[in-house]
């Protein structure tokens, strides 16, 4: 993650405004309550406003100085949790950053216990792959598109 550890300085000048866009989306989607624990995974500096406590997964150790919520140096597809260790789990526009994107959407299907939020960049050249993956791997409940990202709602089958 040298790219965004290099730009981190002026990440939030740089994609701040459309992070808010899709997080706002997110927020329309799932009615996130005080009382959860929520997973930000590919958090970076943390723009969201989440109801809950929320926890941050980001490689780049320069963007996760800049967060103002628990944070925690790490990859996708190792995360450093218990199984279904949090109610929500989202990804904003990080998926298409993963080395192996199986086995980060399998590492955050292991941590999440029942919502998952997970947004891609439409431009990204693993976006077929990850259009396949996610509905291979979750109960995709529903796809929304805006105007850089496809934003996948999917929630955890009860057994």
């Amino acid at each position: 993650m040298d790219y965004y550890d290099a730009i981190a300085e002026g990440y939030a000048e740089l994609h701040k405004e459309e992070q808010l866009k899709k997080i706002a989306i997110i927020k329309k989607h799932i009615q996130f309550h005080e009382k959860w624990l929520v997973l930000d995974v590919g958090c970076g500096p943390y723009f969201g406003d989440f109801p809950g406590k929320i926890i941050g997964i980001d490689p780049s150790f320069k963007l996760l100085k800049q967060a103002k919520i628990p944070v925690t140096q790490a990859i996708g597809e190792k995360l450093p949790f218990k199984d279904n260790a949090f109610m929500a789990v989202i990804s904003v526009t990080a998926l298409q950053n993963f080395t192996d994107i199986e086995k980060g959407l399998l590492e955050i299907k292991r941590v999440g216990k029942e919502y998952f939020a997970l947004s891609v960049l439409k431009k990204s050249p693993k976006i077929k792959m990850i259009e396949e993956l996610v509905p291979k791997l979750f109960p995709v409940q529903r796809i929304v598109e805006e105007e850089k990202d496809i934003i996948f709602f999917c929630r955890k089958k009860r057994f």
